[in-house]
């Protein structure tokens, strides 16, 4: 076994965070699927529930409060190297949410956040996936 490939699937949150005709999208900082577009998330710690991580995700990457509404989707996120050996295995969350306050502004695992007209997202770089969620929750 390799120790730098995972051994079991990690859990992890991600969250549609609307604001009037706009979602949050953030500029991923790290792999998996660095520099491209997505929407907020991240791991679960142990001893979190699903909901308190995605609210604190928002929080850590994009310095706003949101109030957690329905469970959107669950997916699987699975990226294997050249040789076809998993490099990671996500099963992911996905949690539609709405606005509550803050000032938006990148940190954490974000490099840009910004608020993106839902007819703009073709002028972002944004994984199929990730799109159709977002269109799911639209």
């Amino acid at each position: 076994m390799n120790p730098h490939y995972p051994q079991a699937p990690v859990v992890g949150v991600g969250v549609i965070v609307q604001k009037d005709n706009s979602v949050l999208l953030v500029k991923r900082a790290y792999e998996p699927r660095k520099g491209l577009w997505s929407i907020p998330g991240g791991k679960v710690k142990l001893g979190e529930s699903i909901r308190q991580a995605a609210v604190r995700e928002v929080q850590e990457e994009c310095s706003i409060t949101v109030n957690i509404n329905d469970i959107i989707s669950v997916v699987d996120l699975i990226d294997r190297d050249e040789h076809g050996k998993i490099k990671y295995h996500f099963v992911v969350i996905d949690f539609l949410a709405q606005y509550i306050d803050g000032e938006l502004q990148s940190a954490s695992d974000a490099l840009e956040a910004a608020w993106v007209s839902i007819d703009k997202l073709d002028e972002y770089h944004i994984p199929e996936l990730t799109r159709k969620v977002i269109q799911k929750a639209f």
